[in-house]
């Protein structure tokens, strides 16, 4: 425990606090750093990857900090701010992830040492606060003005992201693939952002990382429907996205039919035939000759009797589209979604040159080039062996275009290997002189602070990380600003040399958001649990329902009688079988709601016991 009365004294007299605010802002400190410290280890290009299981059995493989703090099982509500803080890196700039959360640690063990002294955490938090507005001033002085038309810095920035990742070795490849994707769906001139939805990454396992590939176009990962026969490539294509279905339709409620002559069933067939042969004649009226079809949850999208028919008037049939790949489509071929039959006219149609189905590296795709609007959408065909590879191409890819979306945004380049944070912090000291009292302590603590990047870089690749931040120290102070560690060769170079480079809104937004995090951590001195709703779920509470069969052991209080199917869940159950006025048998567990003083009370029996009364 900290103990405060033993503080020494400082400038402005020591701070005292009661016991429980010290004992809350420890905990909060530590559970943090306990986060901070678990994905420390995998920063840089040496950093170390982590192997998640999910609770739904899969493994995941990575070093992003975002993906290993979202899938990682924080209990603690500090610890889950640092989690939030790594999303809120991965909005705002896409890369940085680890860093914001390594700096957030190591901000907060800086902290802890100031309130040891006894300076109040609100001048803590405020003084760290400015230090990071600062530290963003001094970052943007040493900072080289980048013009989008430079191609070579655009490429050097996504390497030097792609470096850290597993896929560093496909950086060659992938570098590219990332800066042509971006500069195709912007106006390089007047470009302010990128929308990241224009740009999407379709992922086929078969073949190696090396058969990735960037379309200019459309890439749709479901097969042509070949079994009635249908064409497989279309030249001057008119697309129609339907969002209904091509199969007979079907009653709301479930209902038997039971035919008893041969002639009313032939009857039936002649109708369901008539019916889907006027909805595929409306269809190839509009001019339309590519269908994509949504996929239905209802019932079949689409039954072999229509195919056949589509398949008669040459008309390529894709089904089984996504939902959220509708958006991508029509923005792309500048086609518009159909829900009905008689809505289906030629103005909804979109257009594009070839549609072709073909043989991707043991995969088969459907390609869409020459499309209606070419330049506002792109694709990226992604390959991998194995589905962990696939996905970590899919995260290493994501960055490597946030990298050069954030040049997009703040067109301003600094140097990587630690060195930015060196250059800041030596500045931040000299500046720390200039003040008084406890903010010039907090100043120098912050400064201290951010020497955290190069220390764990130098950790993480082997290096003695006490040398070579004095060195590197040393070597700032005598005025190269661009020196920074050469994890491949071990030592201080030039960084510049090495070409790791890194956008400014990168660094400037994890100090930004990192500090925040701090400040809000250092200003909780309380953690209160919530109040129990009556008849919230107890061990051992009984209601006062009384039956023959059982007596329900758990409870939930909800606020409308509609939320019975989370009660269903609650206890592990699916579906009714009985009902009768306010009570439900599912599955044989008894289920009754029962309307209280704070809305209805839902209980259900978890173990079989006879009644007393």
């Amino acid at each position: 425990m900290v103990d405060v009365a033993t503080a020494p004294k400082t400038g402005g007299g020591s701070f005292k606090d009661k016991d429980k605010p010290v004992e809350v802002r420890l905990s909060n400190i530590i559970a943090a750093k306990a986060v901070s410290d678990a994905v420390r280890t995998s920063l840089g290009p040496k950093g170390m990857d982590k192997m998640i299981k999910t609770a739904n059995g899969e493994v995941i493989i990575t070093n992003d900090g975002a993906t290993i703090l979202k899938h990682m099982a924080v209990l603690h509500p500090a610890a889950k701010m640092l989690v939030d803080l790594s999303a809120a890196q991965d909005v705002e700039a896409g890369d940085g992830t680890t860093s914001v959360v390594v700096l957030a640690g190591s901000l907060l063990g800086a902290a802890q040492k100031m309130l040891n002294k006894g300076i109040h955490p609100t001048t803590i938090a405020e003084s760290f606060q400015k230090a990071s507005h600062k530290a963003n001033e001094f970052l943007t002085e040493v900072a080289t003005k980048l013009d989008l038309a430079d191609r070579e810095s655009l490429l050097k920035s996504a390497s030097t992201s792609l470096n850290s990742k597993i896929v560093s070795q496909y950086s060659g490849l992938f570098a590219p693939i990332a800066v042509d994707a971006v500069l195709r769906v912007i106006e390089p001139a007047t470009a302010v952002n990128v929308d990241l939805k224009d740009i999407r990454i379709v992922k086929k396992v078969g073949g190696t990382i090396d058969d990735t590939e960037l379309v200019d176009g459309l890439v749709l990962a479901q097969n042509v429907v070949k079994s009635a026969g249908g064409p497989t490539r279309i030249e001057k294509a008119k697309i129609g996205l339907i969002q209904f279905q091509l199969s007979p339709p079907k009653p709301d409620m479930e209902n038997q039919i039971i035919v008893n002559d041969y002639r009313q069933m032939d009857k039936i067939l002649k109708e369901e035939r008539q019916y889907l042969l006027n909805m595929v004649k409306k269809i190839k009226k509009s001019g339309c000759n590519v269908l994509l079809i949504q996929k239905s949850i209802l019932r079949d999208a689409v039954n072999d009797l229509s195919l056949h028919f589509l398949a008669k008037l040459k008309i390529m049939v894709v089904k089984d589209v996504e939902r959220d790949e509708i958006e991508f489509i029509c923005k792309s071929t500048g086609c518009k979604p159909i829900a009905d039959i008689d809505s289906f006219t030629e103005d909804k149609l979109g257009y594009a040159d070839l549609i072709d189905e073909v043989q991707s590296s043991g995969s088969r795709v459907v390609k869409v080039t020459g499309v209606k609007h070419a330049g506002k959408t792109v694709s990226i065909l992604c390959h991998g062996a194995n589905s962990l590879v696939l996905e970590e191409a899919e995260r290493s890819l994501h960055d490597a275009l946030c990298v050069i979306r954030c040049l997009v945004k703040k067109k301003y380049l600094i140097a990587g290997g630690g060195a930015p944070e060196i250059e800041v912090s030596l500045r931040l000291q000299e500046y720390a002189k200039t003040l008084r009292g406890m903010e010039a302590h907090c100043f120098q603590a912050f400064a201290e602070a951010l020497e955290v990047i190069p220390i764990t870089l130098a950790e993480n690749a082997g290096l003695n990380p006490i040398a070579i931040v004095t060195e590197l120290r040393n070597r700032h102070a005598l005025g190269e600003t661009t020196a920074g560690i050469n994890v491949r060769k071990g030592a201080i170079t030039n960084i510049l040399d090495e070409n790791v480079i890194q956008p400014l809104l990168v660094s400037t937004s994890a100090i930004e958001l990192a500090a925040e995090t701090v400040k809000m951590l250092l200003k909780i001195d309380d953690l209160c649990a919530g109040r129990e709703l009556e008849g919230e779920k107890v061990e051992g509470y009984t209601s006062k329902h009384q039956c023959n069969t059982g007596c329900g052991i758990g409870g939930l209080v909800v606020d409308t009688f509609q939320e019975w199917e989370e009660v269903f869940e609650k206890a592990g159950q699916e579906g009714a079988i009985e009902t009768w006025l306010n009570r439900i048998i599912v599955f044989g567990v008894l289920v009754f709601v029962e309307e209280g003083p704070s809305g209805f009370f839902v209980g259900w029996e978890e173990e079989a016991e006879e009644c007393e009364a």
